[in-house]
């Protein structure tokens, strides 16, 4: 009985001492004052990747109208946190990459750009490199550019016959893909290899799948054609710059621009740079032309005020200009402009950006709510989602080009980055101008060329997708006709 009483003693000073001990720690202890964002609740070790790959879309129309702009989802070892809406998501697009850092997050893409280019190198490297991307696009250049896409885009169409049936998706990605060739990749690829580089270039885009974003190195076979599609590509743009500077000869397009690039302590790109720098381009552009090129399409025959609209456009372009195009007429073309642009927000071809954050900040919510996020989290935001909230977009749903019209300008309502199609910030995407020009050029063409109409149902979105585009076909029954100006 005494040992009983000894060791229930013992057990009620234990729990005594324990309590004691906690008490003083919560009032003697510094608190962590740390506002941590809310967690996403899952199952615990994979209910993060489960939830993640039912679609971060489909978890964030789940989570974003119950835990608000900002919340964190616990994925394997990561942490994920969600930035939502321009408020907070200023800072992941105005930081410094010494703070928000691209390299970790996309490393994913090095085995199809290649070594020593963009995400292999250090910032200071990827910026010189993002230097060369600029001076590639400049006015001058894109000028010439647009002179290619409209001899490319002439050429296309006439191989259609007077009337008929097309898959407009199809038709847009092979005409992009060529006008591409022409305008980046060079003369050489475009007249006497585009068949071999176009098949290498769809080896290395399959290879490409959700699995490579955790495991770019996985045995399987679509990562091993990648590789040996990486390989031979690199031959093949060997042996044309060496043909282009064993003759002397200069060409107006990209991979010109990137064979005469020089780094800031005189040293010119070496061959393989080059090589994964085009890819790089191609990879950055072709998707997102082609797609937003069919979007625009379906949303301009569905809705046949706005269509109306563009040809109106055009028509007063055709009086003024005749049937020429260039790329001072297509900077003419506000109409157009916003019904691309709209059709953008709608189906932005990313749907998520991510950065690895070196250092801890803090955000305030529109509701005055303040979160601090520690380093070490991946921090994103989704241009799919965000494109889409009503507080900055009436009907954010609805096709509504006019949206951008003068006077109403929804998307500078609510200030910078309220529209992130394109990224934004330090980052934005260097591309833009000449998706913009592709675009116009090929739906300026057919817009004066032909009476098309939407046969197949519109057109549901391929979530699926690396890269979100458009899901099966698109289908158009098209009648040759001249835009009357009159």
């Amino acid at each position: 009985m005494e040992v009983d009483d000894k060791f229930l003693n013992m057990g009620i000073l234990l729990v005594a001492t324990l309590v004691v001990a906690k008490l003083l720690s919560f009032l003697i202890l510094p608190r962590s004052k740390k506002r941590v964002p809310p967690v996403i609740k899952t199952w615990p070790v994979i209910g993060g990747l489960l939830r993640f790959m039912k679609g971060p879309i489909v978890m964030l129309r789940e989570e974003y109208p119950k835990l608000g702009s900002v919340f964190t989802l616990n994925l394997f070892n990561k942490k994920i946190t969600f930035l939502i809406g321009p408020e907070v998501s200023a800072h992941f697009f105005k930081a410094s990459e010494s703070d928000h850092s691209q390299q970790e997050v996309y490393q994913f893409n090095v085995p199809t750009f290649g070594p020593g280019v963009v995400f292999d190198v250090d910032y200071s490297i990827r910026q010189e490199q993002f230097r060369f991307f600029t001076e590639a696009l400049r006015v001058n250049k894109l000028k010439g550019y647009v002179d290619q896409m409209v001899t490319e885009a002439e050429d296309y169409f006439s191989k259609w016959g007077d009337s008929g049936e097309v898959d407009l998706k199809y038709e847009l990605e092979h005409l992009i893909i060529l006008t591409a060739s022409r305008c980046l990749l060079g003369r050489e690829v475009r007249d006497k290899l585009f068949d071999d580089v176009s098949a290498l270039f769809h080896d290395l885009d399959n290879g490409m799948l959700p699995i490579s974003v955790i495991f770019p190195y996985l045995p399987i076979p679509a990562h091993h054609r990648r590789d040996r599609a990486r390989k031979k590509l690199a031959e093949i743009f060997a042996n044309i710059i060496a043909s282009r500077k064993s003759a002397g000869k200069a060409e107006n397009d990209m991979l010109q621009c990137f064979i005469e690039s020089k780094y800031k302590d005189g040293r010119l790109t070496t061959e393989a740079e080059v090589t994964g720098l085009l890819i790089a381009a191609l990879f950055a552009g072709q998707h997102t032309s082609s797609i937003t090129s069919a979007w625009t399409g379906a949303h301009l025959l569905r809705h046949k005020e706005f269509l109306s609209a563009v040809q109106e456009e055009q028509k007063q372009l055709m009086q003024k200009y005749g049937s020429k195009i260039d790329h001072d007429i297509l900077h003419e073309m506000d109409t157009l402009y916003r019904c691309i642009k709209e059709a953008l927000r709608l189906h932005p071809p990313l749907i998520m950006l991510l950065r690895s954050s070196h250092s801890d900040f803090s955000v305030k919510t529109l509701d005055g709510k303040e979160y601090d996020i520690p380093k070490g989290h991946i921090i994103a935001t989704s241009p799919a989602f965000a494109n889409r909230l009503p507080y900055i977009y009436k009907d954010p749903d609805t096709y509504d080009p006019d949206r951008f019209s003068v006077g109403r300008e929804d998307d500078k309502v609510t200030g910078a980055f309220s529209y992130i199609s394109f990224g934004g910030g330090s980052h934005g995407c260097l591309g833009e101008p000449f998706a913009y020009l592709q675009i116009k050029a090929i739906w300026s063409h057919l817009l004066r060329n032909f009476e098309l109409e939407l046969v197949s149902p519109f057109p549901e979105i391929d979530w699926n997708a690396m890269v979100v585009g458009v899901k099966g076909k698109v289908i158009v029954r098209y009648k040759r006709r001249r835009l009357s100006v009159n």
